[in-house]
């Protein structure tokens, strides 16, 4: 795959809006807040609310559920699920205060995963 490519040329890889357009956070949790990207009908390239069907928003409880076994956040998690792969250079946020920022950093605790936790993530999301 494309990682594959960049390692066996040195190049790193830094992925784009690894919360999935704040999907990976808690925010959509209990439905779609009134002042997120979804519910703006902004039109470009944010999420969209016809996007957050009930199957998108049970894998994302799935997931948060793990997150908690964890200690962590949704966000966090999924920050640490990324940079767990070392072609993983770094990763591009897209942080509206500061507070989410601070949030993020705290993805760097823990980073590794069991066997257990990969595998369940790898079912929820296949």
């Amino acid at each position: 795959g494309l990682l594959d490519v960049l390692e066996e040329n040195g190049v790193g890889c830094i992925p784009f809006s690894p919360l999935a357009q704040g999907l990976l956070t808690n925010k959509y949790l209990h439905g779609i807040p009134e002042d997120s990207r979804a519910a703006s009908h902004r039109g470009n390239g944010a999420i969209e609310e016809n996007e957050l069907d009930a199957e998108k928003i049970e894998k994302v409880k799935k997931l948060n559920f793990i997150a908690e076994k964890r200690n962590q956040n949704l966000a966090q998690m999924a920050l640490s699920w990324i940079l767990k792969d070392p072609r993983i250079t770094s990763v591009l946020l897209g942080a509206s205060k500061a507070s989410q920022v601070l949030d993020s950093i705290k993805c760097l605790e823990h980073c590794s995963f069991s066997d257990d936790e990969l595998s369940q993530i790898n079912q929820i999301l296949t």
